[in-house]
């Protein structure tokens, strides 16, 4: 984009000017063991290629305290919550202070965010929103802010990515699931606006049945446990029997909890499984069988990526975690 800003690293200072990075730190924040000489020739550097040190290195050598950002679509959410009690652990430990900026699950909500995000000067950002693409957020990169995105995979010079692997996962789990000649209708949990992630795992769901050429069902539901049990206790007066993979636990449980009170038997009519799992699944009764990825370690993993990043030593601007599998109560296996 024409309007992307280059920022130059203490790195190129270091290079240019011939000295250490931790010469280039000591200079920068008027720290001692530094020759006049060695100070004048790295001050020169700096102002020539208009060198401007970012907040979270600051903050790192000076312990002044830094204000990173944190977009978010909610904080009603379990696995949200996980989130951000990971990056609130790295923080704490840093000396940084979060501003959260809540979004809905929408596009223009999305879009207004961002500009709270840039008149708030943050040092550093965080971004779990979908709805965002790559322009908004160079948009903000644009300001010289360095960002971390969550469950989007955009990489640029001050921007780095953390990715979620459930394709692979769900594949194995319906291919485990029609080797044991398994025929109860495959349904699919629709709910709308729930962003790119389940809109990835519904595509791996219908591509998957239509290359095995077996039929399934794509069942639209609100995000909502309440909503969702009175919606399955009219669909279980018809339907008897169902494969069902839900969004989150709470809805899986709403599932349960429907089947069960409509007389139905739990996995014997009825198997559930939910793609994000939390600590919830092994509480619901049945056990819900579930995906799962750490989101405590997320967090973490996103703070310490933006302080490499801000620092010029994130050299993997990619990282992907993988979910897992777990088979519990509320299926046959």
């Amino acid at each position: 984009m024409d309007y992307l800003k280059d920022r130059v690293t203490i790195y190129e200072v270091a290079k240019v000017s011939g000295v250490s990075l931790a010469t280039v730190s000591r200079v920068i924040n008027k720290q001692g063991n530094v020759t006049e000489q060695t100070r004048l020739k790295v001050e020169a550097t700096i102002q020539k290629l208009g060198y401007k040190p970012s907040g979270l290195a600051r903050a790192l050598a000076t312990n002044v305290t830094t204000n990173v950002g944190i977009v978010i679509p909610s904080a009603n959410y379990v696995y949200i919550s996980n989130l951000l009690n990971g990056i609130t652990e790295v923080a704490k430990e840093k000396g940084f202070v979060l501003t959260l900026f809540v979004t809905s699950y929408s596009r223009s909500d999305a879009i207004a965010m961002v500009e709270k995000v840039i008149t708030s000067h943050v040092d550093g950002v965080i971004i779990f929103d979908d709805q965002l693409d790559r322009e908004d957020i160079e948009k903000i990169n644009s300001y010289s802010v360095p960002t971390i995105v969550i469950n989007n995979k955009i990489t640029g010079n001050r921007i780095g990515c953390i990715n979620f692997g459930y394709e692979h996962a769900v594949k194995r789990m319906l291919k485990a699931r029609y080797e044991k000649n398994d025929m109860k209708p495959a349904v699919f949990l629709h709910v709308h606006n729930a962003g790119r992630l389940l809109a990835r795992i519904e595509k791996t769901f219908i591509d998957f049945h239509n290359d095995i050429k077996v039929p399934y069902r794509i069942f639209n539901v609100d995000d909502s446990s309440e909503r969702t049990y009175l919606d399955f206790m009219e669909y279980f007066k018809k339907h008897r029997k169902g494969f069902f993979i839900a969004y989150r636990d709470s809805i899986g449980a709403a599932i349960i909890n429907a089947a069960t009170d409509s007389g139905l038997k739990v996995p014997e009519d009825v198997e559930v499984v939910s793609i994000i799992g939390t600590k919830y699944a092994d509480i619901i009764r049945p056990n819900l069988s579930s995906f799962y990825i750490n989101m405590q370690e997320v967090g973490k993993r996103a703070m310490y990526m933006l302080i490499d990043l801000s620092n010029g030593e994130l050299n993997e601007k990619a990282y992907k975690f993988e979910s897992t599998y777990t088979a519990r109560k509320s299926t046959k296996e």
